[in-house]
């Protein structure tokens, strides 16, 4: 199984089938492909609402059959745009044809731009996946929080964390969050697509190298194998 990272939030697992998350491609600064550029896609996961991270899921849903799993109010306004969804919503899991998901906590918004209104996003939130054998927890956009402390007994193989503050963790928050959930091996995320959220990521790999983890500094367009 190949997860590669795309940039800002977004993750591609390749295997049996094809998932993305987050899908900010078009107007994303940093990723090195386009729309066109990307495998056939089987599902699609989205943490919440927000234009960098809803991103593409309509174009790459239509094209390509996917399916959205996201939470409540998000598939519901995918589905008004003819996608095919599954709603989900934080705490629960499904055993999909790929393996588990879970959504956990996101303390964030999710609210949806579409045109000049805002649309109700639902709660945003994580993802916990369970996929051959492995498994990778995606914390979407998310500030710490305490809910962390109990993915620590989850066994999570790779974590993709957020680091670039001001909308999400900075830094030293995850350090902490890193040591709650106590990974084999994290990637930071969400950081440098601009100067708002620039973030010291040599910083980050020293420090929760010094606890322990092993910290795998991905650059858009690179993978790691699970």
């Amino acid at each position: 199984m190949k997860v590669t990272f795309l940039g800002h939030a977004v993750v591609l697992i390749e295997g049996k089938k094809n998932i993305i998350i987050d899908p900010f491609i078009s107007g994303n600064p940093v990723c090195p492909v386009k729309l066109e550029g990307l495998p056939k896609i089987d599902y699609i996961l989205v943490t919440h609402g927000h234009g960098d991270h809803l991103g593409d899921a309509v174009e790459i849903a239509k094209k390509n059959d996917a399916t959205v799993i996201s939470n409540y109010e998000i598939c519901h306004y995918l589905g008004k745009k003819g996608v095919k969804t599954h709603a989900m919503h934080i705490g629960g899991s499904y055993l999909f044809d790929f393996g588990r998901v879970k959504m956990t906590p996101a303390v964030h918004g999710s609210g949806i731009l579409d045109g000049d209104s805002m649309i109700y996003g639902g709660n945003p939130s994580g993802f916990l996946i369970t996929i051959e054998g492995k498994k990778i927890y995606h914390a979407g956009d998310t500030g710490l929080t305490r809910e962390m402390e109990l993915l620590g007994e989850e066994n999570v193989d790779v974590a993709f964390l957020p680091i670039g503050g001001n909308f999400v963790m900075d830094v030293e928050d995850a350090v902490r969050a890193t040591a709650m959930i106590k990974p084999k091996k994290v990637v930071p995320m969400h950081y440098g697509t601009w100067e708002l959220i620039f973030a010291d990521v040599e910083l980050f790999k020293k420090k929760v190298e010094e606890k322990g983890v092993e910290c795998v500094i991905l650059e858009p367009g690179e993978s790691l194998e699970l």
